[in-house]
This record gives structure tokens, C-alpha cells and sequence, in this order.
């Protein structure tokens, strides 16, 4: 496995309704590096956002889907989401903030 820093273990978060539905509840959801394990990633948003201390992470690997044009076929890039839960004494994460 590659020596993935904490700065590259999240790559950007994901903006749907769901995902903001569940900010209420202090859940975060965010693109990761595929390599990325769950401790790695606690670490990372523990880093990256002051104040923050993450109760649970859950991740899960999506497969790319199947492309067509024409006779060419294809598939998109495999990615990584993890859904981050933060503890109730924890402060709110910023880039969440202004959506």
C-alpha cells in the first residue's frame, strides 16, 4: 500500500440531499482515497478540522458503471465514500457551514 499522507486521504465531500439531511445528525459524507482505512480517515478529518472528534466512520467501495458509446464500451473510475459521524460535544464541520 502507497504512503497515503492525511491531506490525501480526503479528496472532497459529497453535496446530495441525503448527505445534507444527514448534518443534522452530525453525519458527514466524503469522497476518500480508495486505500484509505477507517482509522486513517478519523485521522484525517480529526486533523484537518479543528475541534472536531469523530465517534464512527463507515465506508463503502462503489464500482464503476458500465459506459456505452456506440460499439465502445467502457467503465467509470471505482471510488470510495465514508460517511463520518462526529461525537455531540464536537464542533461542526466549516465547509458544511454556508450550504
Amino acid at each position: 500500500m502507497a504512503d497515503i499522507k492525511y491531506y490525501d486521504v480526503i479528496l472532497k465531500p459529497v453535496v446530495t440531499e441525503k448527505s445534507m439531511n444527514a448534518m443534522g445528525e452530525k453525519k458527514y459524507t466524503f469522497l476518500v482515497h480508495p486505500e484509505a482505512n477507517k482509522s486513517m480517515i478519523k485521522e484525517a478529518v480529526e486533523k484537518m478540522f479543528e475541534g472536531t472528534k469523530v465517534a464512527s466512520v463507515n465506508t463503502m467501495n462503489c464500482e464503476g458503471k458500465n459506459k456505452r458509446r456506440g460499439m465502445t464500451v467502457g467503465k467509470t473510475a471505482k471510488s470510495k465514500k465514508a460517511i463520518v459521524k462526529l461525537t455531540d460535544d464536537s464542533k461542526d464541520i466549516e465547509i458544511f457551514s454556508g450550504l
